[in-house]
């Protein structure tokens, strides 16, 4: 993503304050009206409205009740609280070393039971190899300048592939074609990773979606993101990962995957696209 941490999160701030003024407005209130209504200072409502100012969780509540807009309290609520936690640095996480971020996603995936993927430049951790593992992984620990724990974060992300074979689970991915060709490691590392992918497209609870290059198609996706149930979507940058837990947002998300989905190749014919790469390795 090209936006920055700070940038992406006081946008996320001024968005909430957009819709809440439009609540205000829908309710026919003016900014002092609705002071008086919750008992604030009329300058904490323009704060709140322009982003300057994040609203607490009884902050959406009082506000709600002044304007009567009971269906929108539980959207406006997690938008608020993605605002305050949407970004959760590399750096922070990794202090400790690369295992604890392998770690730290084992009880969401324990607790989902539908996982809808899209990768367009890398082949999804739940899919990898230990070499590409490692392979991929190689570069952040100098990048992110943190203590090499690689054998003990290959480990956990190996670890974390067992949900793959937990009964009521299932896992839907779309991968662009690219990433059947990017690279990390040497062609051998390459080979065995699109085997193994041939290996998980055979389970009964995967699907799995490959997008050709040449295809026509109305959309691509500008990130690659994972969509957890209907609860969470995670999507990361260089320096962060983004958690988006709003109703609203995580809804788009999911109409965002059918519209990426609808021109991949599946079945015999993804596996043509995978072997068809495995060939070219020679």
């Amino acid at each position: 993503m090209s936006t920055s941490p700070p940038d992406a999160a006081r946008k996320a701030r001024e968005s909430l304050g957009l819709r809440l003024r439009e609540v205000r407005k829908d309710a026919g209130l003016t900014g002092r009206a609705l002071a008086d209504a919750t008992g604030w200072h009329f300058t904490r409502i323009s704060k709140i409205e322009n982003g300057v100012q994040s609203p607490t969780d009884q902050d959406i509540r009082s506000w709600r009740a002044a304007c009567s807009a009971d269906d929108l309290v539980a959207d406006l609520i997690a938008q608020a609280r993605a605002v305050e936690s949407m970004y959760l640095e590399f750096k922070r996480q990794t202090r400790a070393g690369m295992k604890q971020m392998m770690l730290a996603p084992v009880p969401l995936y324990e607790r989902t039971q539908r996982f809808r993927i899209y990768e367009h430049h890398a082949m999804p951790g739940l899919f990898q190899t230990d070499a590409y593992a490692r392979a991929m992984l190689e570069f952040w620990f100098g990048f992110l300048d943190i203590r090499n724990d690689m054998d003990e974060a290959v480990a956990a992300r190996m670890m974390r592939q067992s949900v793959l074979y937990e009964p009521g689970k299932t896992f839907s991915a779309v991968l662009e074609e690219a990433v059947l060709y990017t690279r990390y490691g040497d062609a051998d590392t390459l080979a065995c990773q699109l085997d193994r992918l041939v290996s998980v497209m055979s389970l009964p609870n995967v699907s799995v979606g490959i997008v050709p290059m040449s295809t026509d198609r109305q959309v691509v996706g500008q990130v690659s993101f994972w969509i957890f149930d209907d609860a969470l979507v995670a999507l990361e940058t260089p320096t962060a990962s983004i958690e988006v837990t709003s109703p609203q947002e995580v809804g788009l998300y999911a109409r965002m995957f059918e519209h990426l989905r609808r021109p991949a190749l599946y079945g015999k014919d993804a596996r043509g696209l995978v072997l068809s790469a495995l060939d070219k390795l020679g």
